[in-house]
């Protein structure tokens, strides 16, 4: 990979696992100094109670040829997101990348679930953590981005703006979540244009995160003989490096700021860009959305990816 942003600094707000580890690793291939961080580390686990760490995301992005950091911070924890950014402040003086993919709400899904059956609690939670954490993080970081021209913010959902409009997303407490990145980045990209910055949003298309595969009882290796038994996801599924190299060539694009507000898909910023998954395909998952699995197709992959 081309060193497009050798010598920029990159917070990956949430990237213990899944997308978040992806678009670290893909800045990392980039040549970027990425700071990643999450609430799993080797000392202690999140409630999500799973093995991956941020110091092997941190690690995987330095071995990509960037500078990974790992630093343990929970972000709906207002003072540790300040010293977050007051640190890459004394360290870099500088933040030219922004990404908030926190998340962590996979465990509190009930699926077609009606905002009166679904569990009050959960749901709260759910939208605690996908949108209230995107603008602590935002409060805090923004004014350090906003410094010097050039800068970008990253909010990543599921689906983009077309999709979304006109789709009903799990629950009303899941469809909030993730429909409220798509509004943020239009609202940042209001407030930091007269700074020379730019805010968009990005959708993975079907990732293969850990969990998924775990799901499906793949891997990363075999993950085309999935068990499943309509055949989309083999048809159609994406690694999380995917979603990162889409964000590497945004934020290596010097015309990013006429993109500022929109909405976009890893698939799609791919036919812009020229980049591919790790295989060399290039999937794109919300067209196949539309025009094969909503429209009861059986599952095909040829010309989508």
């Amino acid at each position: 990979m081309e060193r497009t942003l050798k010598g920029k600094i990159a917070l990956v707000a949430g990237a213990t696992r899944g997308a978040g580890r992806g678009i670290a690793v893909a800045l990392g291939e980039a040549g970027a100094t990425v700071y990643c961080t999450g609430r799993s580390t080797r000392a202690a686990r999140s409630e999500y109670d799973r093995p991956e760490t941020i110091e092997e995301t941190a690690e995987r992005v330095t071995a990509a040829g960037g500078t990974g950091i790992a630093v343990a911070v929970d972000h709906l924890d207002s003072d540790a997101v300040a010293a977050l950014v007051a640190r890459i402040d004394a360290e870099q003086g500088r933040l030219d990348l922004l990404v908030n993919d926190i998340w962590g709400g996979e465990k509190l899904i009930q699926w077609e679930q009606n905002i009166w059956e679904h569990d009050l609690e959960a749901g709260l939670h759910m939208l605690e953590l996908g949108v209230k954490t995107h603008l602590i993080t935002s409060h805090h970081a923004l004014g350090l981005l906003s410094r010097k021209p050039g800068g970008l913010v990253v909010e990543v959902t599921d689906g983009t703006k077309e999709f979304n409009g006109s789709h009903y997303r799990v629950s009303t407490f899941y469809d909030l979540a993730k429909n409220a990145a798509l509004r943020m980045a239009f609202t940042l990209a209001h407030e930091l244009k007269a700074h020379g910055c730019a805010a968009v949003v990005v959708s993975p298309g079907w990732l293969r995160s850990e969990m998924m595969l775990e799901n499906y009882g793949v891997t990363e290796d075999n993950w085309q003989s999935s068990p499943e038994e309509d055949g989309h996801f083999a048809a159609i599924s994406e690694s999380p490096r995917f979603v990162g190299r889409a964000i590497s060539a945004l934020a290596a694009d010097p015309e990013v700021l006429s993109r500022s507000g929109g909405s976009f898909s890893s698939g799609g910023l791919a036919r812009e860009y020229g980049f591919t998954d790790l295989d060399g395909s290039a999937p794109d998952c919300w067209r196949y959305m539309d025009e094969v699995q909503g429209a009861g197709l059986p599952a095909n992959g040829a010309g989508y990816r």
